[in-house]
């Protein structure tokens, strides 16, 4: 029994683990990513829009120097006709770059008969698909991260104060959910890379269902809403069960999730996302802040609900994968 256990355990050593080349799939992704004509249009797009909306943003902010206690988060949601916010052009742009950098990852190989040939090399399906999502990821933290700089360098260069602990504390926490807001588009777009052989057509899937739920979803949810709870006698509790439940549905959009997160630590006076009941009123009326810690409370389930979206959108993609036929 020791002789077989032994034997077994040296089979192991000799076939190496599940993610051996992982962090050399994510090199070579990260800097194809980095390097290629796609990623320069989107970095040069974003930083154009980022400069315009800031820019936009810098001149309603000078007159309210030393009187406003979150100058800097004004400076990303203070929008200027004919210009939106900060926030608004990167919700927009988010989805985009993420697809951007995932519609091709797997029939890319596929339609390049590069997939087989890679698999032969001591690289398992675990550690490709694993690596090709990691450096989509790592990519557009880097390219948001970069973004984020910019802005608060801007702010900085014009406004002439620095921005305070709680600002940069908040601003952080904005970064990281627009991090996994994108990194559910990305993981969608890796499983349409799957599905689908042609690039082509899992751009257009992916797009097709992001446009769904910012244009169409909203109105589906109010429909269901009154199917499912409808308001027969004009009681309070029939409209409130009834707009309790629209509220539920629309939180399966990634866009309503990303949203509240926006509004509750960027808009620090925000006490309350959803249906706001008169308890929840106090100390609002005075334009009394949340302390970060809770700001951070009010958005965790939606902050959660981007991370779980963004793996299960994953372990999808990782189980069509493994079961794929792949000939040489």
């Amino acid at each position: 029994m020791a002789l077989q256990l032994e034997q077994a355990r040296r089979e192991r050593v000799r076939e190496g683990s599940p993610w051996t080349g992982l962090w050399a799939v994510v090199a070579k992704e990260m800097a194809d990513h980095l390097t290629s004509v796609r990623m320069r249009i989107l970095e040069v797009l974003i930083v154009l829009t980022a400069s315009g909306t800031v820019y936009a943003a810098l001149q309603n902010l000078r007159t309210t120097i030393g009187q406003d206690r979150f100058l800097f988060l004004r400076l990303l949601t203070t929008a200027r006709d004919p210009l939106p916010a900060f926030v608004g052009f990167l919700g927009f742009l988010v989805p985009l770059t993420a697809i951007a950098l995932a519609f091709d990852a797997v029939n890319g190989e596929f339609n390049r008969r590069t997939l087989s040939r890679v698999l032969a090399q001591p690289i398992y399906r675990d550690a490709l698909l694993f690596g090709k999502f990691l450096a989509g990821f790592f990519t557009l933290a880097l390219v948001l991260t970069t973004i984020w700089l910019l802005v608060m360098g801007l702010g900085l260069l014009h406004l002439g104060v620095p921005p305070s602990g709680e600002e940069v504390a908040r601003s952080l926490w904005y970064l990281l959910a627009t991090v996994f807001y994108g990194g559910i588009w990305l993981a969608l777009a890796l499983v349409f890379s799957i599905v689908f052989r042609q690039p082509a057509t899992a751009a257009l899937a992916s797009i097709a269902v992001w446009l769904f739920f910012i244009v169409f979803w909203g109105m589906i949810a109010s429909l269901l809403a009154q199917v499912l709870r409808p308001v027969q006698f004009g009681f309070p509790q029939e409209i409130l069960a009834q707009s309790k439940l629209e509220l539920t549905l629309a939180r399966l959009s990634p866009n309503t999730l990303y949203s509240e997160i926006t509004l509750a630590l960027l808009h620090p006076t925000v006490r309350a996302l959803g249906l706001v009941l008169p308890i929840q009123l106090h100390g609002a009326i005075l334009g009394t802040p949340l302390p970060l810690r809770q700001s951070l409370l009010l958005t965790w389930p939606q902050l959660t609900g981007l991370i779980a979206a963004t793996i299960l959108l994953f372990a999808l993609g990782y189980v069509l994968f493994q079961r794929q036929e792949i000939r040489p």
